[in-house]
């Protein structure tokens, strides 16, 4: 009787375990075969075969529908580049350049992956429709009140994240530092 409830407790405790881990790893995501350059982040064999198992149960059970590997990356950042986290109640400004692509966007979600509602219906850029310095730099306002030139309007919500989507791009899995890429910089200016 002793062996059975031993083996019982044994069995029930490595279910809740494993369940546990799964569900832990498909809402916060592993850091198997990412590529982390600053404070952005991609999962460059996410839209391949060579997917790993964990980031294959990500997409699934978010719905998502990755960017394959001969289209493009997609980077996303959740905190600027001293490791604070994008408030939406502070003044960010993403800054620089973007590694080379034929087109990209910067698109500003929630943390549950939805498109930050505002009154304007503005949800990002693309590389097309950014007003650019002499040099080829660019600056994008990231804020709940309106600002000069490039502004993307939070809602004043207070946690976001931004995805970078690089199309037609070289990054990829062989990109390892900056110089490989040279991603724009994030940095929070100010709070109200």
């Amino acid at each position: 009787m002793r062996l059975i409830l031993t083996t019982l407790t044994a069995l029930l405790l490595a279910t809740v375990v494993g369940v546990g881990a799964t569900w832990m790893t498909t809402t916060r995501g592993t850091e198997i075969g990412a590529l982390t350059i600053g404070p952005w982040t991609a999962r460059p064999r996410t839209g391949t075969a060579d997917v790993d198992p964990y980031s294959r149960a990500t997409i699934v059970r978010n719905g998502e529908l990755p960017i394959g590997t001969g289209d493009g990356v997609a980077f996303t950042a959740t905190a600027d580049d001293k490791k604070k986290a994008l408030d939406g109640r502070c003044d960010v400004v993403v800054s620089g350049v973007t590694p080379p692509a034929r087109f990209w966007t910067l698109t500003l979600y929630d943390r549950k992956g939805h498109l930050v509602a505002n009154s304007l219906q503005r949800y990002g850029f693309t590389s097309q429709e950014i007003v650019r310095q002499s040099d080829g730099t660019f600056e994008i306002r990231i804020a709940s009140r309106s600002r000069a030139g490039n502004w993307l309007p939070t809602g004043g919500i207070e946690r976001y994240a931004l995805m970078l989507r690089l199309y037609d791009t070289p990054v990829g899995v062989a990109t390892r530092t900056q110089r490989d890429a040279p991603m724009p910089t994030i940095s929070t200016v100010g709070c109200s």
